[in-house]
Formats: structure tokens, sequence, C-alpha cells
């Protein structure tokens, strides 16, 4: 049998990532507490309209991002540090994303806040633009957002 390694090449899945970061004048806790009162994020949060569900390592949550609503399965839930999940488009392997938050204490009475998503999958070079765009400028808006909150709730 004859292999062609330009088929098995074409069908390699793209992969691209997202990094966002800010530095916030807030405590961890300050940080985590507006990041996880999801029932406010139609107030404040351009980005993530809704996150709803138990959010717990292994239970799926619903999530409208946008207009596009997804049940991405949570990965970790660490709190005052870290929240991440992984969603899919239909099944594994068309367009997949593992989403985080992490909140790095820096000692000095503030933190910094990243803001991630590393996409993997065959359609993910069909989206490369508007991920760089688009879903960029989302994380950076919600980044901003949630700067002025935390800030705003660590001076009252």
């Amino acid at each position: 049998m004859i292999s062609c390694p330009c088929i098995q090449n074409s069908m390699l899945m793209a992969k691209k990532a997202i990094k966002t970061s800010i530095n916030i004048s807030a405590t961890p806790e300050m940080v985590w507490g507006v990041l996880t009162d999801f029932e406010s994020y139609g107030e404040w949060n351009p980005f993530l309209k809704s996150i709803s569900g138990e959010i717990r390592e292994g239970n799926k949550i619903q999530v409208n991002a946008g207009g596009m609503k997804f049940s991405p399965e949570v990965l970790v839930f660490k709190e005052n540090t870290e929240f991440r999940w992984i969603g899919k488009l239909l099944f594994k392997g068309i367009f997949d994303g593992e989403h985080s938050f992490e909140i790095i204490d820096n000692k000095d009475g503030t933190v910094t806040f990243k803001h991630e998503e590393e996409f993997n999958g065959i359609l993910v070079g069909m989206f490369s633009k508007k991920l760089d765009t688009e879903t960029r400028s989302g994380f950076e808006q919600m980044n901003l957002k949630l700067k002025e909150r935390a800030e705003s709730k660590n001076q009252a």
C-alpha cells in the first residue's frame, strides 16, 4: 500500500492562539469575585453575555459569547486563580477552543489577568482573520471592563 503524505498533510488540524493580559489594581479575590459573578455579566461584560450552569470541574455549562451559544466542559475552576473550559463545534476536531482566565497575584496590590484561548481543528484556518480581529477585540474589551469594575469595587 502506498501512502501519500500530501493527502495526510492536508488533513492536519490548524492551530491558533489568542493571548491577552491586563494589570488590575485589585486583589485576586476582588477580581475573582467580579469574574465569577455570572449573573452580573449583562451589566458590564461586552464579550461574554452570560455563563450559567453548575460551574464545577467536569460539568458542562452554557455560555453566550456575543450571540454564539455553546456548552463547554469546565476543565479548571480554582478559586481566585484560574477558570478554564473546552468547547467544540459539533464534534472534536472541527473547531475546538480551550478558553482560560488566569489571575496572577503580583504581591503588590495588583494582579495580572490573563485571558487566552487556544483553537484547534480543521476549520480554524477559515476563521483565522475573524479570530485575529473580532475575537481578540472582544477579549480586550472584556479585560478593560473587568479592570474598571474590579478597581471601582476595590476603591469602594
